[in-house]
């Protein structure tokens, strides 16, 4: 006879997708979760939720942050000044000296949405020490879950940021000549939307590299060194000669800093703009797909070792 407290120790590892049996000793299955679009739309809100209330644990330190990313920004403003002075053209590149330091302001704007910092090397790392399995045994998928986390992050930290960024704007709003109108201000505000998709897939698909290479940090390192360059970060990719600027602006590379930038300042207009939302748009397409095309075949040669 079995001692009581086994018997409550055998009741507790029950399995648990089946219910008491009844009278005929028939074991009832527990009902499965949906899988529908609603179900799964609830899932990744739920990974939302959980995930900002993990950033928002660090607001200290996304404030702390992002005054401290201002500091350079006084430089910056102090080499243009220079760089105008000592040219002797009021104009560079069809950016004068109030332009050319809205600009520099805009792509903060720009790389808030299109930044994301260790995304690829997390992916790579998770790949290379087997913890990628974490997602192959539960029910949500890789991406989605990222993309959920992700979202999570840049809502904590626009949050976070909004008062610096707006003492900032409004110490310097003598450097912006004129407010776009409301027609401007709605296709900057779906640039910057466009150009979070095209940093985020963009990453996934430079992470997905560790699927064949063991170690990618070097690889990493070039590739998102190039990006701060290309992208427009640093300067207007009009300053730079032909064929440069031409083949630049054929990339995705410029929709993560320079494209929203001189779409504020009213530089692309008409069909013009049109034109570069909808290319915009395509290369967000385009590197999801592609995203998804890698990973899926990542995951025909992975092992799972580590974890």
């Amino acid at each position: 006879m079995t001692p009581p407290d086994m018997e409550l120790q055998t009741a507790s590892v029950a399995p648990s997708n089946v219910l008491p049996v009844d009278v005929f000793d028939e074991p009832v299955p527990r009902r499965t979760p949906g899988r529908g679009p609603l179900s799964t739309g609830r899932k990744y809100s739920n990974i939302f939720r959980a995930s900002l209330k993990e950033r928002m644990a660090y607001r200290g330190d996304f404030l702390l942050g992002t005054i401290l990313r201002f500091l350079p920004m006084v430089t910056t403003i102090l080499l243009w000044r220079a760089v105008y002075a000592g040219s002797g053209q009021p104009i560079q590149a069809g950016f004068d000296y109030s332009e050319m330091i809205a600009y520099l302001l805009l792509v903060h704007i720009s790389r808030m949405f299109s930044s994301m910092p260790n995304l690829a090397g997390g992916i790579a790392r998770d790949i290379r020490e087997g913890t990628l399995k974490r997602y192959l045994i539960q029910p949500f998928d890789m991406i989605g879950y990222l993309i959920s986390y992700r979202v999570a992050h840049k809502v904590a930290y626009i949050v976070t940021s909004a008062l610096p960024y707006g003492l900032l704007f409004f110490l310097c709003r003598g450097y912006f000549q004129t407010f776009p109108d409301a027609t401007t201000f709605a296709a900057y505000m779906l640039s910057l939307v466009l150009a979070f998709l095209v940093g985020f897939f963009f990453e996934v698909c430079v992470g997905m590299v560790g699927f064949w290479f063991l170690e990618v940090t070097s690889l990493l390192y070039i590739v998102m060194t190039l990006n701060f360059f290309i992208s427009g970060q640093m300067l207007p990719l009009d300053l730079l000669p032909e064929p440069w600027v031409t083949i630049l602006k054929w990339l995705p590379f410029q929709y993560m800093a320079y494209f929203p930038a001189v779409v504020f300042l009213g530089k692309v207009t008409g069909m013009e703009l049109v034109r570069g939302l909808l290319a915009e748009a395509a290369w967000a397409v385009g590197f999801m797909i592609l995203g998804r095309f890698l990973y899926r075949l990542g995951l025909r040669r992975y092992s799972a070792f580590g974890g």
